[in-house]
C-alpha cells in the first residue's frame, strides 16, 4: 500500500452566491485487505461531513477518486 496518492482538496468559492465549499478526497489503507476512499465536504470553516468507502484494492479506489474529482471540477470546484 505504499502507492497511495496524496490527499486532494478542492474548493468552490462564489461571493455573489455566498458560497464557500470544500471537498476533500484521500486514499488510505483499510484495516482489512484493500483500500478506503475518505471523502469529506462542507462549508469552509466548518467540520463538514465525511464518508468512508471501502474498495478491494488501491486501483479501484484511485479510479473512484478520479471519477469524483472530475465530477466536482465540472461543477466549479478548483484545487486548493
Amino acid at each position: 500500500m505504499d502507492d497511495l496518492s496524496p490527499p486532494l482538496l478542492l474548493k468552490r468559492l462564489d461571493a455573489a452566491r455566498n458560497m464557500a465549499r470544500f471537498y476533500g478526497l484521500s486514499i488510505e489503507p483499510s484495516l482489512f485487505a484493500g483500500s478506503a476512499l475518505l471523502r469529506s465536504w462542507g462549508r469552509i470553516g466548518t467540520k463538514g461531513r465525511s464518508r468512508v468507502v471501502l474498495y478491494g484494492d488501491v486501483e479501484e479506489a484511485r479510479a473512484a477518486l478520479e471519477r469524483l474529482a472530475a465530477a466536482k471540477l465540472k461543477r466549479g470546484y478548483r484545487p486548493a
